[in-house]
């Protein structure tokens, strides 16, 4: 069999050897070893006639979601497509997942899920990005079944092959599935950055403890600095 070799750059995108690791989180991006992504920003659970939502009282959608609604449509959808339009422009990958099952009736999906009682069927309209954040023909959508992205779906395979060793997350909710992928891309040996103005959850207290509680796995950053940071 032929022997390959490779030559090992200092650059961080090419650190393979445990000795050669970062000494902190806060550093800026990398463009060549970057990308972001964008977790469940769809019509299941953005949309009021989405199927989180559809069978929810107006009454309800004032007050109990009050919030919600108030915070992604005026703060963290519009952030998101600043985000999308800077890093497209800067040539960094990007990527967007959504809940959305394998099958049409969700015998696929995590046993969480199913207790909960979500189930997005397999090629529905709940389960398409939103169109304010709509993907090009080549960008990278990824259905997955569970709170985190790398539970079940291959992203890691996926970004590794991208070169990709710094990713930014944002998206919805903040302290349910994008905390998830938080913790799960730390322990995957990538450099989170998270940008806490481009996400959201059902109640400001919720957004701020969780964004209090995973400080130690991410550099945080506004939308406007790390715009500022990739040179948009």
């Amino acid at each position: 069999l032929p022997v390959r070799f490779s030559s090992q750059p200092k650059a961080l995108k090419d650190l393979p050897m445990a000795a050669d690791h970062p000494s902190t989180r806060n550093l800026p991006l990398d463009p060549a070893a970057s990308a972001i992504l964008f977790i469940d920003v769809q019509n299941f659970s953005v949309r009021r006639d989405g199927g989180e939502f559809k069978d929810v009282s107006d009454a309800d959608i004032e007050g109990k979601y009050g919030y919600y609604f108030k915070r992604i449509h005026e703060v963290a959808i519009p952030n998101m497509q600043r985000l999308l339009a800077g890093f497209r422009k800067a040539g960094i990958e990007m990527l967007h997942t959504t809940i959305e099952s394998l099958t049409k009736d969700g015998r696929d999906r995590s046993l969480d899920y199913k207790i909960t009682g979500f189930n997005v069927p397999k090629g529905s309209w709940d389960g398409k990005v939103i169109d304010e954040l709509a993907p090009l023909e080549d960008e990278i959508v990824l259905p997955k079944s569970s709170s985190s992205v790398f539970v079940s779906t291959h992203v890691d395979y996926i970004l590794r092959n991208l070169g990709v060793r710094q990713i930014v997350l944002c998206g919805l909710l903040t302290d349910q599935c994008v905390e998830s992928a938080v913790r799960d891309a730390c322990d995957l040996n990538y450099l989170v950055t998270l940008v806490p103005d481009a996400c959201g959850t059902y109640s400001q207290e919720r957004h701020d403890f969780s964004i209090n509680a995973i400080k130690g796995y991410c550099r945080q950053i506004s939308t406007d600095d790390l715009l500022k940071e990739i040179g948009q």
